[in-house]
């Protein structure tokens, strides 16, 4: 058979020459054209049509007509001479001015040759030609393949037209001779096992194609499989009888006949290697695991990564990742889909790197020269020695080496191969950055969904499914490693008593989790004791005590207050943990731990931390010295925030006192962006002191951050640990830190709207405070509670109260707190129905926010303004103060206040009768959510039912006020009588 042509093309008559930039074009796969890598547009199928059409005459002219007839034939329709110079010129546009060219009434493409991809393949396959004529097989092989890489799916793809289904025939047939050219090439050089699997799904694929089934006997034969070979040629005898009615063409008749005669030349590639010359083909893989599953991306870019050795490098991939995390196993199984690409063997060796006695470069390099075939007595002493022979050993051919469990790139730079064509897949605990030229990789752990598949597939789909939540809480308590998952489901398997909730239940104790993780001789605390063995004193101590924080994850500033150690030492500690896959980079400068491995941080800490020196008999003071530095790192640069957002306010110097100075912030920007980012971290640890002897800065760090209670994104989380706080100053009968506690769930309450709850806090705090000698959080419940008994429709209680607050804060020097009273009280005169009142007491809140720099509250002081002037009739006013408000609220990150703006903006719209424009804001506010929960969502509701039903849209105005009733019934709102009234008037009434 004719190999070397590939499909025709005419002869190219003129020198293609152009000054167009990098143009790009592909018909093996979709038509598509590229200058300087990014994409062209091809436009419609007709006019890909025509650019395949003359990208496929190889710059030879086309006239109309014959591009016409490529592109619909013999019927063409009456415009076809219009279209044809139609797409000529959009082709023009998109490529080079030089590029398409009109000549003789035609057109032709002048490009360089190797643009075309189709041009590339077939100067592939000519080269691969002259390799396999001079013997060089395993070159040819490389070169085919090389263009086999080019296709992309089906040639001309979606291209319509005549000419293109023609072409589209004659390259999917080429194809087919290209992949039968690579596939005798394999079977040349022995990789016939490799072959069985692709000419088995070829063979399928073409049943009529002698030659495929010719290929597959001779594979199957070769690889000790005869009967199966003979099979093979009965089924296609057969086959050929019943679809054509002829007989098996001589080739395969031959073949049939000397696989039945055994014919000793058949059962080896059709050239020996030189006698002289012992060669061995080592297979030393270890065997693939039968329930591997997952890991797609990471098996698909290692497998890419290696087949790059097929061209004139050698190609090294280094995979790190924790104890456990199933390195090996991807690594073999990776291994073992490559073997195809490397026909002359595999190497395998574990340097046993996660141990105390790691293996000898030179002991695997003895063992690695005598399974190439090398004699014992012809290998060297020395380490140099045996790696230059072991290099010239692989010369000349193709050799994957498998370096599984590596200590360091000293240990592995003897065993790397030296030459082009082989390839090294390395796997550590570390990452190799010192490895030159090496692809690293990052495993990390399983998805739940992956994790899920591999539990099932060890415990059993039906056990499973029964109870699949109970399941994903087993792979979720495993942290979703593999390790942990396959012991955890190789317990579960061996206990057909057991259920799955069982084995959740065992594993929902932290404490004991670590100790059920392990089966017969695997361990997942054994796995990391290897890798915790082998760190230096001060990587050690930083595992252990960062282990101890609980948030979720720390960054370098507290991880420094955490060690006591400055911050250039701490970062080398943390890098440190980090290249020996104990720690987690999660983000510059920030770190975290794996569940289980923060797990057994903690182990370590417990076991191996030492007492503070000089106090011999404080069992754990070290641990609970690093946890008190983290919570005075959080307290000092929170209340420096603090600070700065309230400039003026004096609860900072109410706070305790902490043995750290905090972050320094270039402006308040920075300050803010430093709370929101650390907003999980500053909560947990929030969460971890409330339990122990440093409650009290822990209440006061909520007090300080109490910012979050207002972001929406923090504020079930600052409740819930406001909350445990609450709850553990009770317990201990501290009425100072109680009443601070209950100062911050009364702000949490007023966020949600539970206004009878947030006023029983508020009592009892000033109660609390004023037994204590505590004054400010005396007026601040004065300051909330005359909040709540606004809202109550209370407003001489309310009054009362805030003149209490304004009175308090003067007292104590606390001029934000005194603007905040008197914005409050600018509320109480509006709904009073003393307007200019109101605008008056807003405006000298809003003088002294200004006076002060007091951006934070600012907004605040605005917003009160703006309600005041709408009250006042002032509609211009009120919305600009409301804008302004708005803007303040979004650049404060204070979501819920952003909501309750839009709807007074919307309230100030719908007052001016602006119906569509009062709708919007109240959608936005709906969308967003708003200070006062259920309550201010009703009121909201109530607006937009307004707007809409001035707009015409009655049915969905009544929509709205339902829903606005049933949130106002839940909550005991007086609001529900107005809605009550607006559903039972008539609507146009509203």
């Amino acid at each position: 058979m004719d190999r070397d042509s590939g499909p025709r093309v005419p002869k190219q008559r003129a020198p293609i020459q152009s000054d167009a930039a990098d143009l790009r074009f592909s018909v093996l796969g979709p038509v598509r054209a590229w200058r300087d890598g990014e994409s062209l547009p091809s436009g419609s199928p007709q006019q890909r049509a025509l650019l395949a059409a003359l990208l496929l005459r190889d710059g030879r002219t086309a006239t109309a007509g014959e591009l016409i007839d490529a592109i619909w034939g013999e019927e063409p329709p009456s415009q076809a001479l219009a279209a044809v110079r139609t797409y000529a010129s959009r082709l023009r546009k998109a490529l080079a001015a030089d590029a398409l060219v009109s000549e003789s009434g035609g057109y032709a493409l002048r490009v360089r040759r190797d643009a075309l991809d189709l041009a590339v393949a077939q100067e592939l396959s000519g080269e691969a030609d002259k390799a396999r004529a001079a013997g060089d097989r395993c070159q040819a092989r490389t070169l085919i393949n090389k263009a086999l890489g080019l296709w992309d799916g089906e040639p001309l793809a979606n291209v319509p037209g005549p000419y293109a289904e023609t072409q589209r025939a004659r390259l999917e047939e080429w194809h087919l001779t290209l992949l039968e050219t690579r596939l005798d090439l394999d079977l040349e050089v022995g990789c016939h096992a490799e072959a069985v699997s692709e000419l088995t799904a070829l063979t399928a694929a073409h049943p009529l194609r002698e030659r495929l089934r010719e290929l597959l006997m001779l594979a199957l034969y070769r690889s000790g499989r005869q009967a199966e070979a003979l099979a093979v040629y009965a089924d296609t005898r057969r086959l050929l009888a019943e679809e054509l009615g002829v007989d098996p063409r001589p080739e395969l008749s031959r073949l049939q006949q000397r696989i039945l005669q055994a014919d000793a030349e058949l059962a080896r590639p059709s050239e020996e290697p030189e006698p002289t010359r012992t060669v061995t083909r080592p297979a030393q893989l270890p065997a693939t695991v039968p329930d591997f599953t997952g890991r797609v991306a990471f098996v698909r870019e290692l497998g890419a990564q290696l087949a790059t050795a097929e061209g004139s490098v050698m190609a090294v991939s280094a995979l790190a990742g924790i104890g456990g995390v199933g390195k090996t196993t991807l690594a073999v199984h990776v291994a073992h889909q490559a073997r195809g690409h490397f026909p002359d063997g595999q190497l395998y060796v574990d340097l046993q790197g996660a141990g105390n006695r790691a293996a000898e470069p030179e002991t695997v390099l003895g063992a690695f020269l005598r399974a190439l075939g090398t004699a014992d007595s012809a290998i060297p002493d020395t380490l140099d020695e045996r790696a230059a022979l072991y290099r010239s050993a692989l010369d000349g051919r193709r050799v994957l080496v498998l370096l599984d469990n590596a200590r360091d790139a000293a240990q592995i730079r003897p065993l790397l191969p030296g030459t082009a064509g082989c390839a090294a897949l390395i796997t550590s605990r570390v990452r190799m950055v010192d490895l030159a030229g090496a692809h690293l990789v990052d495993l990390d752990v399983m998805s739940p969904e992956e994790a899920l598949r591999l539990f099932t597939r060890i415990v059993g789909a039906e056990r499973v499914g029964a109870e699949r939540k109970a399941a994903l809480d087993v792979v979720a308590a495993c942290g979703f490693l593999p390790l942990a998952i396959r012991i955890a489901a190789s317990r579960l398997a061996a206990r057909r008593t057991w259920t799955v909730s069982v084995l959740a239940a065992k594993l929902a104790d932290e404490r004991r989790r670590l100790d059920e993780l392990q089966a017969g001789d695997l361990a997942v605390k054994a796995t990391f004791e290897l890798g915790y063995g082998q760190l230096e004193p001060g990587q050690a101590r930083a595992f252990r005590l960062l282990g101890l924080a609980d948030g979720p994850d720390i960054s370098l500033a507290a991880a420094a207050a955490m060690l006591d150690l400055p911050l250039h030492e701490s970062e080398d500690l943390l890098e440190a943990l980090v290249d020996t896959s104990l720690l987690e980079s999660a983000a510059p400068g920030r770190y975290r731990y794996h569940d289980l491995v923060r797990l057994y941080a903690r182990a370590c800490a417990e076991r191996d931390e030492q007492p503070a020196a000089g106090v011999p008999h404080a069992e754990g003071q070290g641990r609970e010295a690093a946890l008190s530095r983290l919570l005075d790192f959080y307290l000092a640069t929170a209340a420096r925030v603090f600070s700065i957002e309230r400039p003026g306010d004096r609860l900072v110097d109410h706070l305790e006192p902490t043995g750290a100075a905090g972050l320094a912030f270039a402006d308040r920007k920075a300050a803010q962006d430093w709370l929101y980012a650390e907003a999980n971290c500053l909560l947990a640890c929030a969460r971890q002191a409330s339990a122990g002897p440093s409650l009290r800065r822990a209440v006061d760090l909520l007090w300080a951050a109490q910012n979050l209670a207002e972001s929406g994104a923090n504020c079930k989380v600052y409740e819930s640990v406001a909350r445990g706080a609450l709850e553990a100053a009770r317990a201990f009968g501290d009425a100072r830190t109680e009443g601070r506690a209950r100062t911050s769930m009364t702000n949490v309450h007023l966020v949600a709207g539970r206004y009878a709850e947030a006023d029983e806090e508020a009592a009892q705090a000033a109660v609390l405070a004023q037994a204590a000698n505590d004054p400010a959080p005396v007026y601040w419940a004065d300051n909330d509670r005359g909040i709540i008994a606004f809202n109550q429709g209370r407003h001489s209680e309310a009054e009362e109260h805030l003149r209490r607050a304004t009175r308090g804060s003067r007292a104590d020097g606390n001029l934000p707190g005194e603007a905040s009273a008197l914005c409050n009280l600018s509320r109480i005169h509006v709904v009073m129905g003393r307007a200019e009142e109101g605008i008056a007491l807003a405006r000298e809140g809003v003088d002294i926010y200004d006076r002060m720099g007091h951006t934070l509250r600012l907004p605040n002081a605005r917003f009160a303004l703006g309600i005041a002037l709408t009250a006042a009739g002032r509609h211009a006013e009120a919305l600009e103060q409301l804008a302004d408000a708005l803007d303040g609220f979004e650049a404060n990150r204070q979501r819920l206040w952003e909501g309750t703006t839009h709807w007074r903006i919307a309230q100030a719209h719908l007052s001016a009768r602006r119906p569509a424009r009062a709708a919007q804001h109240a959608e936005q506010a709906l969308a967003i959510g708003c200070i006062g929960g259920d309550r201010t969502r009703g009121n909201a509701l109530i607006t937009l039912g307004r707007a809409l039903d001035a707009l015409g849209q009655a049915g969905r105005a009544r929509a709205c006020w339902q829903e606005a009733l049933s949130l106002h019934e839940q909550s005991g709102a007086a609001e529900a009588d107005e809605v009550r009234e607006l559903l039972g008037a008539p609507l146009s009434a509203a």
